[in-house]
């Protein structure tokens, strides 16, 4: 059950935008996230784009990429 009352805003992310940001937490941290973790991030680093300088915003990411080594979108399967 969602109590709609503290949930503050939803962010669409593409499903083309969560397999960049995927494939970038991997080749730019060596974080091998999900494709649901690349979207969090993804809305994550919009939001801090709005709120400003001097803010944090806290992202927990719910999945691995190792479910998705076989499908090649990190690179050679």
């Amino acid at each position: 059950i969602i109590d709609r009352e503290v949930i503050a805003g939803f962010e669409l992310v593409t499903s083309d935008d969560a397999i960049e940001t995927a494939k970038n937490l991997a080749a730019k941290e060596g974080i091998l996230a999900g494709i649901s973790s690349g979207a969090a991030v993804t809305a994550a680093l919009r939001v801090a784009k709005r709120l400003g300088k001097g803010k944090s915003v806290v992202v927990l990411l719910p999945d691995t990429g190792e479910r998705y080594l076989s499908t090649g979108i990190f690179g050679e399967a």
